[in-house]
């Protein structure tokens, strides 16, 4: 009898604990996001087989605007609301989500974790903040830099009237640009002759960098890593690559006889390089070769592709809208008639930053921003989110949210009117650049030289589509967002501006 009973609480016992383990689990998921039914080992990344923007843009309609994800071993958060953006970037969740993930990216492109983009939130990173800010993105810095792309612009300008028809005394014939490629050496040349005092070498492919996806199946599945496959041996290649132009460029810099060539020459304006070294004799522990290198490369990696594609979409949209191109041309002719454009004019320029803030909110450069990690357990939208998880913000929803913009997916310069002049004033519904700690530091930068390209090309040329056709808005995905297909356009001097241009 006594068996019995023994055996009966042990059964009951048995069934306490399971059914009271049952209901902590029902009630943690309740804490926990919202999440899709996941696959053993994949998780969720099944549920991604198109661009990543696009992919959770579907699942949040379905799931909502805080997902909890699973790719392979990382926990992932998707955020696609402005509030729930700037609970994430804001607040007490700032600091929280102020690092990256650790990544083969991060280990080799980002030399150890030690560049801007890939360093931890800490002193490190605080330090090449404040560098970079002061030294490279600062207003004083600015003003000096803008005579760089004042320079290489007009470079261009008097490029494209020069390849007119030589049969054309006149200039007045249609010819066509490839405003793709043009626009893409316009912004490496601005980049290096701040970098280092010289134009991009032409003899070395700018495609090596093209900004790179942050993680890859390596960091999802570890174990790829020591069989060969995942892309780690891509990364590595390409650091490789990157890393051999990067040193020639200091090298160079360092070298007396190319000095006296061009190459960061104390006869020119003081160049990034120049300012770096005079960080290092003060430092020659902290500046290492690799440091230096690491802030050419995010400005190379970060600030030449977004320029040159935000400038190419926006260039579509004008062929594509000849109404706001003629718009947009009155506001440049009544503000600098008989004259070039300079930086100076951009703040009385503001329809033409209402086309390059409504170009942004349409393909921001990052869709979904760069992914940002959680360094303790925090509260999200009233869910608990637990430290080590990546923060993706989709900001390629936000901005084309029906909730939040009026015919998200129009182009309608107008709707920024009236609004500052990057937009900040929008808040968290309009954030091509992120926010919070980790926003890009090269954003007012990013402003002046595209409003200053976009406005000269606009002043000196008239533009058409090659073809009856509307130029096509088909995207290739990618960490940033470029045009499917390269544009190409007819252009000619504008009447009004020939004897200008000849000048140069």
């Amino acid at each position: 009898m006594e068996l019995l009973y023994s055996g009966l609480l042990t059964l009951i016992t048995l069934i306490f604990i399971i059914s009271l383990k049952y209901h902590l689990q029902q009630k943690n998921r309740k804490l926990r996001p919202p999440s899709p039914p996941a696959l053993p080992i994949l998780g969720h990344l099944h549920l991604v087989k198109t661009a990543p923007h696009l992919a959770l843009q579907k699942l949040s309609a379905k799931y909502g605007p805080l997902i909890s994800l699973r790719f392979g071993v990382r926990p992932i958060l998707v955020v696609s609301s402005p509030s729930l953006a700037e609970e994430c970037l804001t607040k007490t969740n700032d600091i929280v989500f102020a690092n990256r993930p650790q990544s083969v990216s991060s280990k080799y492109l980002g030399y150890n974790s030690t560049t801007l983009i890939f360093s931890p939130y800490g002193d490190h990173w605080r330090n090449l903040r404040r560098v970079t800010t002061i030294h490279i993105f600062s207003s004083v810095s600015l003003h000096r830099f803008s005579s760089t792309w004042t320079e290489e612009i007009r470079f261009i300008v008097k490029k494209l009237y020069s390849s007119s028809s030589e049969d054309d005394e006149q200039k007045t014939g249609w010819k066509v640009a490839n405003v793709n490629s043009l626009l893409r050496e316009l912004v490496f040349n601005i980049i290096m002759k701040m970098v280092a005092g010289k134009r991009w070498p032409t003899d070395q492919p700018g495609d090596m960098f093209i900004p790179q996806s942050l993680t890859n199946l390596c960091d999802y599945f570890p174990i790829l890593r020591w069989i060969g496959y995942g892309g780690q041996k891509g990364v590595i290649d390409l650091h490789k690559k990157r890393d051999e132009i990067l040193q020639d460029v200091i090298d160079r810099s360092r070298n007396k006889e190319d000095a006296e060539s061009g190459w960061c020459s104390k006869e020119t304006r003081k160049t990034i390089v120049q300012q770096l070294f005079s960080l290092k004799e003060a430092e020659p522990e902290y500046y290492t070769d690799e440091i230096v290198k690491g802030i050419i490369q995010a400005m190379l990696s970060a600030g030449t592709h977004t320029s040159s594609q935000t400038m190419e979409w926006a260039m579509t949209y004008l062929l594509n809208h000849p109404k706001v191109l003629e718009k947009a041309r009155n506001e440049i002719d009544k503000t600098k008639s008989g004259h070039f454009l300079d930086d100076s004019d951009l703040p009385k320029l503001p329809y033409l930053r209402c086309i390059i803030n409504e170009t942004l909110r349409i393909f921001p450069p990052a869709p979904t921003l760069v992914p940002h990690y959680s360094s303790e357990d925090c509260t999200i939208g009233g869910y608990k989110v637990s430290k080590g998880t990546t923060l993706m913000i989709n900001a390629w929803a936000i901005q084309r949210d029906p909730k939040v913009w009026e015919e998200p997916n129009k182009f309608k310069p107008e709707r920024f009117e009236g609004i500052d002049e990057g937009g900040w004033n929008e808040g968290f519904k309009f954030l091509p650049f992120g926010k919070g700690r980790r926003i890009c530091p090269g954003a007012a930068m990013a402003m002046r030289l595209v409003g200053l390209a976009l406005g000269t090309l606009i002043q000196c040329f008239e533009w058409e589509r090659i073809g009856p056709e509307m130029v096509d808005l088909e995207d290739k995905p990618g960490s940033t967002l470029a045009k499917a297909k390269p544009l190409k356009a007819l252009y000619k001097p504008r009447p009004s501006m020939i004897n200008l241009i000849s000048q140069l």
